[in-house]
């Protein structure tokens, strides 16, 4: 069992910054992918950004540009640093990792953007 935490999340004005964290339970080395996706009430969840093993990136079209993930082995931390912040990225933003065997999800932690 594979436990996240997120922590970054808060109030922000348009056009701002934000970096939230992720710290998992064991060595984020030993996960296939992790990743970060959004959700906003009655949407589905989507991906925002992802980051396999081997260190591969992939970004959603939405923020490309403004999000970058990142991390850290030594604090088996993986980070969302997202600047340029719009009202449209107001949602819950949750940790994502994946094994072999299942995906485990964080309990989310919420990003408001006023405008």
């Amino acid at each position: 069992q594979v436990r996240l935490v997120e922590s970054g999340g808060g109030l922000v004005q348009a056009g701002g910054s934000l970096r939230l964290s992720c710290a998992a339970s064991e060595s984020i080395f030993k996960l296939n992918v992790m990743g970060w996706y959004r959700q906003v009430p009655g949407k589905q969840r989507e991906v925002v950004a992802t980051i396999t093993s081997g260190g591969s990136t992939n970004t959603a079209d939405s923020v490309k540009g403004r999000f970058t993930i990142s991390r850290d082995g030594a604090k088996d931390t993986v980070y969302l640093q997202m600047n340029s912040l719009k009202p449209e990225d107001t949602a819950v933003y949750y940790c994502t990792a994946q094994s072999i065997f299942t995906t485990y999800w964080g309990p989310g932690t919420q990003v408001t953007v006023s405008s």
